[in-house]
């Protein structure tokens, strides 16, 4: 993945007006996001259970508790954009953190999990 067209993506999303701090966006802001960026993840850490039971079209499930021995052999590519959800945001606010500690960069969190769509 290019940078640039990371850094693109990004500028678009940033220019909606409802775009916040601490890397979290809403729904409509990730869908746009991962509409600019050719290669964006949509990263689901919930249960393989509950990925199965419901999960967003196009997300790749690594349950938060696999997270840290998965995520490197999935996604090498520490650049990559990468949008983290879960049911409400509580597993998905550890695996930025987790990603952050393992040196992923380009992390963004679904405002309250699937949830608050």
């Amino acid at each position: 993945m290019r940078l640039n067209t990371v850094k693109k993506g990004l500028k678009n999303v940033l220019k909606m007006k409802f775009f916040r701090g601490d890397n979290l966006i809403t729904y409509v802001e990730a869908k746009e996001l991962l509409r600019n960026v050719s290669n964006g993840i949509l990263l689901d850490v919930r249960s393989i259970q509950e990925y199965n039971e419901y999960h967003l079209n196009g997300a790749i499930c690594i349950p938060y508790y696999e997270l840290e021995n998965r995520i490197s052999k999935i996604i090498e590519n520490k650049e990559q954009l990468i949008i983290v959800y879960c049911q409400s945001g509580g597993r998905s606010k550890k695996a930025i953190i987790s990603l952050k500690k393992m040196g992923y960069t380009n992390l963004y969190q679904l405002d309250g999990g699937i949830d608050n769509i």
